[in-house]
């Protein structure tokens, strides 16, 4: 499973959802959307965080960190 966040660099969410990935075990990369503007594109991205799973996005804006949990824990179970 390849986890990515498509942020801003000044997205204030990422440090909450970055210590809950980490608390969960996720390995996960970064990817600045100010960088890449196909991306911004592709995907619809106006806002930060966004969260991708295998290049699908799952998750626009901050989730709840329980449903966070809850769509990793059936990642898990996969």
């Amino acid at each position: 499973m390849s986890v990515e966040l498509a942020v801003t660099r000044s997205c204030h969410h990422c440090p909450i959802l970055e210590a809950e990935l980490k608390r969960m075990g996720i390995p996960y990369s970064i990817r600045y959307v100010e960088d890449d503007p196909q991306l911004q594109k592709k995907l619809g991205l106006r806002g930060s965080p966004n969260i991708l799973v295998d290049g699908e996005l799952v998750f626009r804006g901050m989730p709840d960190i329980s449903d966070l949990r809850a769509y990793f824990e059936s990642r898990k179970r996969e």
